[in-house]
């Protein structure tokens, strides 16, 4: 019988599937796009739609099944307010994915899965924010080890 075998296979277990799409989910609640294979995009788009349906209903239990599935207190935060905020009024078809191409190494093809109604700026937003601290650090130390001399 074919029991709870709704998904793509992608050529592995269970368990390592499992896990690559809860990364990937929280890698596109977190940045709002990112860039993988078409077969993965294609699975992705229901796994994040899932996601953003709970984070609509927004009870107690639909934030416990959020954080079972993603493992991470920041993305479930952001899934539960600033997402399911900005697609109250919408009933669906929360992500896009457009074609990027072919992969250089191995012609893959790839492509962009993409929060519909996306905030730009949130597509590495982290990661400026750690350069901006470490400047500010190393401008205090500077300023800091001037001083002293």
């Amino acid at each position: 019988m074919r029991h709870g075998m709704k998904h793509r296979k992608l050529n592995m277990d269970t368990n390592a599937r499992k896990a690559l799409f809860s990364n990937l989910t929280a890698a596109v609640l977190t940045h709002e796009q990112i860039k993988v294979t078409l077969p993965r995009a294609k699975e992705l788009r229901t796994f994040v739609d899932n996601m953003i349906t709970l984070g609509k209903k927004g009870n107690l239990n639909n934030r416990r099944q959020a954080m079972a599935f993603l493992r991470d207190n920041e993305v479930v935060q952001k899934l539960f307010s600033t997402l399911a905020e900005r697609y109250k009024d919408r009933n669906g078809g929360y992500t896009r994915v457009l074609k990027a191409g072919m992969r250089y190494g191995d012609a893959a093809q790839m492509a962009i899965v993409e929060l519909v109604d996306r905030d730009v700026n949130a597509k590495g937003a982290k990661d400026l924010a750690r350069v901006a601290a470490e400047k500010a650090a190393a401008a205090e130390a500077e300023k800091s080890s001037g001083e002293s001399k």
